[in-house]
């Protein structure tokens, strides 16, 4: 009678992975925002130090970006969109430092403010949502 083996505990893949790759995708659909992963502890992203225009432009980015379809947000290369996906070989760091982070990010990923004034917003995309992780006014993820 054969034996039963099952894959060793590191290679096994969790429910979240499985529920995120189970999620179907509605290219046409709106992208959304959440701060769920966001972190403000980190030192080199410290949110804190920013004035009061650095927050309005924020937030007028988050609200002109929501009006893009997921499909745009992925395909669009234009200077004036600015998303892209980061390469950790090129940056200061290796990971988001999320717990369990191989089985929740796929790519991470990055888009403007404006043109290099207000810096990058670093995360990832399940689903329709890009998970905002860092700010990063001061362009420090490839400094």
């Amino acid at each position: 009678m054969a034996k039963n083996f099952s894959q060793p505990k590191h290679l096994q893949r969790s429910d979240i992975s499985k529920s995120r790759d189970s999620i179907k995708v509605d290219f046409n659909a709106l992208i959304s925002f959440s701060f769920k992963y966001f972190v403000t502890v980190q030192e080199k992203f410290e949110p804190y130090a920013r004035d009061s225009v650095y927050f309005a432009i924020l937030i007028e980015r988050l609200v002109e970006l929501s009006r893009l379809h997921v499909q745009q947000f992925y395909s669009d290369r234009s200077k004036s969109l600015r998303s892209h996906p980061i390469d950790w070989a090129d940056t200061t760091e290796s990971s988001f430092g999320i717990p369990g982070e191989e089985q929740i990010v796929d790519i991470p990923y990055q888009f403007a403010l404006s043109a290099n004034e207000y810096g990058r917003v670093h995360g990832f995309i399940i689903g329709t949502v890009f998970y905002i992780r860092w700010l990063d006014p001061e362009h420090n993820l490839y400094a």
